[in-house]
């Protein structure tokens, strides 16, 4: 069992790298997007939502 094992984890090794190096540039990518889009909806209309929200809750 564990001649069985020990060549997909050697084997292995060169994949779940290459895998997790392009999950890893995917998450920057993604987080620098959603920076972004925070950026954009604080600066056009952050504190519109929470006026909707809190006119809601009063109108509710």
């Amino acid at each position: 069992m564990s001649e069985e094992s020990m060549p997909q984890q050697s084997g292995g090794t060169g994949r779940p790298k290459g895998l997790l190096q392009q999950m890893e540039e995917l998450m920057a990518a993604l987080n620098a997007d959603l920076s972004a889009l925070d950026a954009d909806l604080q600066s056009t209309g952050g504190t519109t939502r929470g006026a909707r929200a809190q006119q809601e809750g009063e109108a509710g």
